[in-house]
């Protein structure tokens, strides 16, 4: 490791034919069936940033593209980093990326994330400017966070939009957040599953709401635009609402409150059927 940033070298070249081929897979089945469902910026994203070329990307190219762009690169690590790391690095527009891939017979799921994820999920997101912001702005806020000991509810707001996001676009709903576009069998639900809830973001709620780690998420929150999200984001007063949250109780998952505003009231059905198994 570099120091105490965690960042080590990607060794581009020490990757196998065989890993290469693993994300070409993945980038080939997931890029296909995503045109209607990902954001616009998503797959604007997927093309500028040039991804679409074989192999594994090189971290040092495509951070010189991400560096026009909007100031952001992308840095190797060994996996999951320290929160103080992390948001350091996000703080100063570095993206952490594990630089291995999954196993062949991992292509549907994998508990650590592992370069598809990271540079396939999160990366197009960061040519973005408006989203590069938030993201950045994130990063301070989790500095923040960390000092007032409050990191689990900030926590939550990274995992409703950044890893679990749904934007409203065009008319409907497309999907953002990089667990399910990275995600074969999550950009399918998310969006045409009866089960889950899809609520309109409000910061207060989702700070306050639990998530699930290991299954397709109860509960989505629906952003109506990068742009309001971004202002929410830098224009709140976070301490304000740490305080309120703390003696209020956290909200399940599958929660719908009276003041929400729904897209979608979810059957819940996918969740019973998984607790009766």
């Amino acid at each position: 490791m570099s120091g105490g940033d965690w960042t080590i070298p990607q060794d581009w070249s020490t990757y196998t034919a065989e890993e290469h081929d693993v994300w070409n897979t993945l980038f080939a089945r997931q890029s296909e069936m995503l045109p209607g469902r990902a954001s616009e910026a998503f797959l604007r994203g997927l093309d500028v940033l040039r991804l679409s070329k074989p192999g594994i990307p090189d971290f040092e190219e495509l951070s010189e593209r991400l560096r026009t762009l909007t100031g952001w690169s992308v840095v190797a690590v060994p996996g999951l980093v320290p929160d103080d790391v992390f948001f350091d690095h996000m703080a100063n527009r570095r993206f952490v990326a594990g630089n291995f891939i999954r196993r062949a017979d991992q292509l549907d799921y994998l508990q650590e994330p592992d370069v598809f994820h990271d540079v396939f999920g999160h990366v197009p997101m960061l040519a973005d400017p408006v989203f590069a912001d938030y993201l950045a702005a994130y990063g301070r806020g989790g500095q923040r966070a960390g000092n007032l000991g409050v990191l689990k509810k900030l926590a939550r707001l990274y995992w409703y939009t950044v890893e679990f996001g749904l934007v409203e676009e065009a008319g409907a709903l497309r999907i953002y957040g990089s667990g399910i576009v990275s995600s074969r069998a999550e950009s399918v639900f998310a969006l045409d599953d009866p089960s889950p809830n899809r609520i309109a973001f409000d910061l207060k709620r989702v700070m306050q709401t639990d998530y699930r780690i290991d299954d397709f998420q109860q509960t989505y929150f629906v952003i109506p635009s990068f742009e309001e999200l971004l202002r929410i984001t830098v224009e709140t007063d976070f301490a304000p609402i740490y305080d309120e949250l703390e003696g209020q109780p956290d909200l399940a998952v599958e929660t719908v409150l009276p003041a929400d505003r729904l897209f979608t009231r979810g059957t819940q059905a996918y969740a019973r059927e998984k607790a009766a198994a």
